[in-house]
């Protein structure tokens, strides 16, 4: 048995982590999937830390992967992450985020939930749960100095992060040889049993 802090990227809650979750408390394990202050303009990448439990395994999809370094953890596992401290130059895939607008706070956000579902590569089951995304404010992070097990898993078809720079943030970022799934953005809809067999791996 581990115990796993599950951290979503922007817009989303715990609740996107629902079927890993499942999953993996099917295996015996005990899982947390907090929700990020995301909505806060205040709230810096230390406090979003402060809301996710220290774990044996923590995993972070997406921005999320601005939040782990912080967290203590035996192992840190990056779903299609990105990393403080790396710049944005030739991250994203071409057209990602024309669908999203900015409030007047600077939060970005989807006004089309079904805009949201296909950029973000859910699946047709789970296009319903876009309708459940929230405001994003913007958050910065330094280049994190990491201990303990790293573990980088490259979306191999991902659409909003480019694969080829996933691949390049593992080997020339993070010093390790990425574990590639053939998935979109959103493996943790898209693939869930794979992504928690994957997971319990680790524990």
């Amino acid at each position: 048995m581990a115990t796993f802090s599950l951290v979503h990227g922007a817009w989303h809650g715990g609740w996107c982590w629902n079927d890993v979750r499942t999953e993996l408390e099917a295996r015996g394990h005990i899982v947390h999937a907090p929700d990020l202050p995301c909505e806060d303009v205040e709230a810096r990448v230390g406090e979003y830390a402060a809301v996710v439990p220290p774990a044996d395994v923590v995993v972070r999809h997406s921005l999320g992967g601005l939040v782990i370094p912080l967290v203590e953890a035996a192992t840190r596992v990056f779903v299609g992450a990105l990393v403080g401290g790396t710049g944005w130059r030739d991250v994203f895939v071409p057209g990602f985020g024309d669908a999203r607008v900015r409030d007047e706070l600077g939060r970005s956000y989807y006004p089309e939930p079904a805009a949201a579902a296909r950029e973000l590569q859910y699946p047709p089951g789970h296009v319903s749960l876009a309708e459940r995304l929230r405001r994003q404010a913007p958050l910065e992070a330094e280049l994190p100095v990491l201990d303990g097990r790293i573990v980088y898993v490259v979306c191999a078809r991902d659409a909003t992060i480019r694969p080829e720079w996933q691949r390049h943030l593992a080997r020339n970022v993070l010093a390790v040889e990425p574990v590639e799934l053939d998935a979109g953005h959103s493996p943790l809809l898209s693939h869930p049993s794979e992504l928690a067999s994957l997971l319990d791996s680790l524990a």
